[in-house]
């Protein structure tokens, strides 16, 4: 466990980090949850600007944690692991504040609109893993073949346009997308061989 923690310390922090808040704000403090969500409304008008941050460490409900905690565990790890700690960082903190963006935008004179969740920065994560590792086989106990990263990450987004169309509680469904895109983008500007590397792959699974 401490070698793992060892490899992966920024993965490692942001995990235990994220599920201790979310439990935190969920079980012991509901007020904390409140301060601690992103308020658009509030944000452009320079107030909470610190909630950008902040929504990213708490989640709606025990599902919201554990479907974001998930496909975090199965990719972030191992991304650290390639690309770098503070690279690892970048990609996380630029994923989570850059996919509220549009939601920001999208939502600055409603006063009733918050969101919450990791979903932008888990969302960067997932598609900068699978730049570098696009078949890998992910294996679901409900599932008996393995599905590779690339069809995962399509069904994930598949999930997120369902999931926001329907406008499931506070949840930034929004984010999965823009959190997906900056994934990319942050990696290929930090290794842009990667991109060879990506469409290589999957020739060479044709």
């Amino acid at each position: 466990m401490l070698d793992f923690i060892q490899a992966s310390p920024v993965a490692s922090a942001i995990f235990i980090f994220t599920i201790f808040t979310t439990l935190y704000t969920l079980y012991v403090d509901r007020q904390v949850l409140g301060q601690l969500m992103l308020h658009p409304y509030s944000f452009a008008r320079g107030k909470n600007r610190f909630t950008i941050i902040t929504s990213g460490l708490i989640h709606a409900d025990l599902n919201h944690l554990f479907f974001n905690m998930l496909s975090y565990f199965f990719f972030a790890f191992t991304l650290e692991r390639i690309v770098g700690h503070w690279q690892f960082l970048l990609i996380y903190i630029l994923g989570l504040t850059l996919s509220d963006i549009s939601t920001i935008i999208k939502n600055k004179n409603n006063s009733q609109y918050y969101s919450l969740g990791a979903s932008g920065a888990v969302s960067a994560v997932l598609f900068s893993y699978i730049l570098f590792d696009p078949l890998t086989k992910l294996y679901f106990f409900f599932i008996p073949v393995g599905i590779p990263a690339f069809v995962f990450a399509g069904l994930y987004l598949v999930y997120c346009v369902y999931a926001a169309k329907k406008q499931y509680g506070n949840i930034n469904h929004e984010a999965h997308l823009w959190g997906a895109v900056t994934g990319w983008v942050v990696t290929i500007i930090l290794y842009p061989q990667v991109v060879m590397y990506f469409i290589n792959q999957l020739k060479g699974s044709l």
